[in-house]
């Protein structure tokens, strides 16, 4: 699905030859939240090989294409919707359409011992669980990315959708800036849980604390997710697109549960 572009390995030593950059002078990134964990983990190792360094910027992907359309000075946009890129692409603002460079997941996410998890026949079993809750006057958040920009969250309220619970929800919901906050919300102690990206899930600092059920890929539409270089990308960001798209960048990102097809 990925292919080189560039010869990876020239343009690594010619990086090499340039000299690592400092952190204030390092190219700025744009990466959608559901990232936060595997691409800070994808850029200590770039950084390892090649001693230069990346400011990453997480957030919702819609906020990040409405930035780079207004001179936001990212030079690697990484989108949870491929939709993202190919608008500014059709815009002017890429220097391509980007490539596709993992395919995302929904899980139900949920604090560990809260109650029972549903099961992957009825994985949102927890929505409805709340629901009764509610009509017997208790109220139990369910939490989801904000989908006016949140390409999880879109999915979210599909899946919702998809299970007939998106109306009586409604009231329930509590909206994360990004599917990342989404996660953080959802493990709160008024929550009865979330949905949310499956690489947040994965990720040691959520692991430890929570548990997990997927959703089924076909009650969303796909979480195709593409990354494209910027007009103002230079070398260093170069690298680092190409470098995601080979097999040690890909190892991280199956690594957080990740598709690469």
């Amino acid at each position: 699905m990925l292919k080189a572009k560039w010869v990876h390995g020239l343009l690594l030593a010619c990086l090499m030859l340039i000299g690592a950059p400092a952190q204030a002078g390092a190219p700025i990134v744009a990466a959608a939240s559901d990232l936060q964990f595997a691409l800070t983990e994808a850029a200590e190792q770039f950084r390892e090989e090649t001693g230069h360094t990346l400011r990453l910027n997480f957030g919702s992907s819609g906020n990040f294409r409405r930035q780079i359309a207004q001179g936001a000075p990212f030079e690697l946009y990484l989108s949870a919707d491929e939709r993202y890129v190919q608008a500014l692409y059709e815009e002017g603002y890429t220097q391509d359409e980007g490539v596709i460079y993992a395919i995302g997941r929904l899980v139900w996410l949920q604090r560990s011992g809260h109650d029972n998890l549903p099961s992957e026949d009825t994985p949102l079993a927890a929505v409805q669980s709340a629901l009764e809750a509610q009509a017997s006057g208790t109220t139990e958040r369910i939490v989801l990315a904000n989908p006016e920009h949140a390409p999880y969250g879109v999915a979210a309220q599909q899946a919702l959708g998809h299970a007939g619970l998106w109306e009586q929800t409604e009231p329930l919901l509590v909206l994360g800036e990004n599917v990342s906050q989404a996660a953080q919300f959802a493990l709160s102690d008024d929550a009865r849980g979330g949905l949310v990206a499956y690489s947040l899930a994965l990720a040691p600092a959520l692991n430890e604390r929570s548990e997990y059920v997927l959703i089924p890929e076909a009650w969303h539409e796909p979480l195709r997710q593409r990354m494209v270089l910027t007009n103002q990308a230079g070398d260093v960001a170069t690298a680092f697109y190409q470098w995601l798209q080979e097999e040690e960048g890909q190892s991280i990102l199956r690594t957080y549960g990740f598709n690469d097809e």
